[in-house]
């Protein structure tokens, strides 16, 4: 057990380190949902269903989401497809060999991705999984036909893309052009759309008096919203999960916490009183 732990620990550990060079787009906030077991259920749903395919969890057992009120007759009969038994670890079926072949790597194990993604004082991993999972687009020149703003050239198809529906991406690039052929330097921008196919088209806009910044900016489109409305929802849900399941007992140690620092802060004031009643008659 101890042995597939750390080896959990050095896939995500490997994951975050190559994904660290990834794309520079400001992560958005995601809800918070860890204390929601509807929430928690849906998201162990659509991870087991969609995730754990290629992916593993060594570090959790199915037998452990009785903690969001899960019971083990709805985990055996909704959650297990392989002839798992509940108190099994949650294991990919996916071999390293074949995931190396069909994707370049072996796809990591997600038991820890919310902890591993995390920044200290800065975004959280949980931000970084739901902008990843929000950032799929269509993209002919890639091999697996898609790419992805957070982590691009990402070896991984968007695996929920019926759920989310068909949509188009745009990157609206703001830049200063060199002075060319007796032209003086200017600005220009440049929308480059990718459809819902994956097929590219560019337009270039000359801007006169332009006196801002570079930018670059992304903008998706969707061409079903309420799909895309439901799907923002689920992986809110999936986001949920995975940073419960990356510290299971956290809601239980912020409860303790909680208590700990009422006491503490009980015992203080018993403390300065004793405190001043000891030192009154020396003083």
């Amino acid at each position: 057990m101890i042995k597939k732990l750390l080896c959990a620990l050095a896939l995500v550990i490997t994951c975050s380190s190559v994904n660290a060079a990834g794309g520079n787009i400001p992560l958005e906030r995601a809800p918070d949902r860890i204390s929601d077991v509807a929430s928690l259920q849906n998201g162990a749903k659509l991870f087991v269903n969609y995730c754990l395919n290629c992916h593993s969890a060594v570090a959790m057992r199915y037998n452990k989401l009785k903690d969001i009120g899960l019971t083990d007759q709805q985990i055996r009969e909704s959650l297990l497809f392989t002839g798992d038994k509940v108190g099994d670890l949650m294991m990919g079926t996916t071999s390293v060999k074949d995931g190396k072949a069909w994707f370049g790597a072996a796809p990591p194990d997600l038991s820890l991705m919310a902890r591993a993604k995390s920044i200290n004082a800065g975004p959280t991993g949980s931000d970084y999984i739901y902008t990843y999972m929000r950032t799929f687009y269509r993209d002919t020149s890639k091999i697996t036909g898609w790419d992805n703003l957070a982590f691009p050239s990402a070896g991984m198809p968007h695996v929920l893309w019926e759920r989310q529906g068909p949509r188009e991406m745009t990157v609206i690039t703001t830049q200063k052009t060199a002075a060319n052929a007796g032209k003086p330097a200017g600005w220009e921008r440049i929308s480059t759309t990718y459809d819902s196919a994956g097929y590219v088209s560019n337009k270039v806009e000359t801007l006169a008096n332009y006196t801002g910044k570079p930018t670059v900016e992304h903008k998706f489109k969707p061409l079903d919203p309420q799909r895309a409305a439901a799907y923002d929802r689920d992986m809110a849900d999936l986001t949920g999960f995975m940073t419960w399941m990356a510290e299971p007992n956290q809601l239980k140690r912020k409860q303790i916490g909680v208590w700990v620092l009422l006491f503490l802060g009980i015992f203080f004031v018993i403390a300065w009183r004793l405190n001043a009643s000891y030192w009154k008659h020396v003083r």
